[in-house]
């Protein structure tokens, strides 16, 4: 099988297959519903990247532009809390489906969305995390500032910050 991953912007088609690797990669409390996937790529294509292996999407990055220090739950379900001229970009989701794992996808989408705020001179780039993940995500620059107040489906999650 090829491995040639294909990392680029989202687009309108995209859609279904999203919804699939995000149903595959989140406990449902957890994953994110389909108007809301929708919502996202409409509203900040910009900062929306899928990973494509043989024209199949194995996974996806996103997450909005903002001032907050800290993701809050609430900007997950509404997209009016992007704020396109913010300096900190949080990631909502690194999705790459099971079969894809350990295999550098989830690296390149990160390197790719890292690289993207630089690229628009932003500040940050924020995500939250479960506790399993924080020293991935600190192989990336992300600093831990401890438990964070977002309660998202129910777990308990680590603030994390990449400064630009």
């Amino acid at each position: 099988m090829s491995m040639d991953v294909i990392i680029r912007n989202v687009n309108k088609t995209d859609l279904e297959a999203i919804v699939e690797v995000e149903r595959q990669c989140f406990p449902a409390a957890e994953a994110a519903e389909e108007k809301s996937i929708k919502a996202r790529m409409s509203t900040f294509p910009e900062n929306f990247f899928v990973a494509e292996i043989e024209k199949q999407i194995v996974g996806f990055i996103n997450g909005c532009t903002t001032n907050s220090p800290v993701i809050y739950d609430e900007m997950f379900h509404d997209t009016s809390h992007h704020i396109p001229s913010g300096e900190i970009i949080a990631i909502f989701g690194l999705d790459v489906i099971e079969s894809y794992r350990r295999k550098g996808i989830a690296s390149k989408l990160m390197k790719t969305f890292i690289e993207n705020a630089r690229k628009q001179g932003k500040k940050a780039v924020i995500l939250t995390c479960k506790a399993h993940l924080i020293a991935y995500y600190e192989g990336f620059g992300f600093v831990n500032d401890g438990v964070s107040e977002s309660t998202h489906g129910g777990a308990v999650w680590y603030d994390m910050t990449c400064p630009l």
